[in-house]
């Protein structure tokens, strides 16, 4: 089954720092960018950052500088490192292919969409 699928969410206090991560199941990942993206609760789902698959990055402002993203072709997994943890950063978040990793990280040019994982910022 060709699939993406997230893992390492959870609740974290602000300030706090939480790794997910999002692996290939039925294809390798190494020919495709990666994105990921956000939807808080009453809110659209928006880009987070994505990685080519030369590995150049985009990351939206709300996230540059505390978010890293970064991929590891032999475990087929591309992860997000996220550090200084505000509330506003709670929301599910999807991982998902594309072709191309581009600066306004939309995501209609994405597929292969995963579950999505929760993260809670929360004191």
């Amino acid at each position: 089954q060709v699939q993406l699928v997230e893992s390492g969410g959870g609740l974290v206090q602000p300030g706090g720092s939480l790794r997910l991560s999002c692996a290939a199941s039925g294809f390798t990942l190494d020919r495709y960018a990666i994105g990921w993206f956000r939807q808080a609760p009453g809110k659209e789902r928006e880009g987070v950052t994505c990685i080519s698959s030369r590995g150049r990055t985009n990351y939206a402002d709300s996230v540059e500088g505390r978010f890293t993203i970064s991929r590891d072709n032999a475990k087929n997994t591309v992860y997000l490192q996220m550090n200084s943890l505000t509330p506003e950063d709670t929301a599910i978040y999807y991982c998902a292919a594309s072709a191309l990793c581009s600066g306004n990280i939309d995501q209609r040019t994405y597929n292969r969409w995963g579950q999505g994982t929760q993260v809670t910022v929360s004191s």
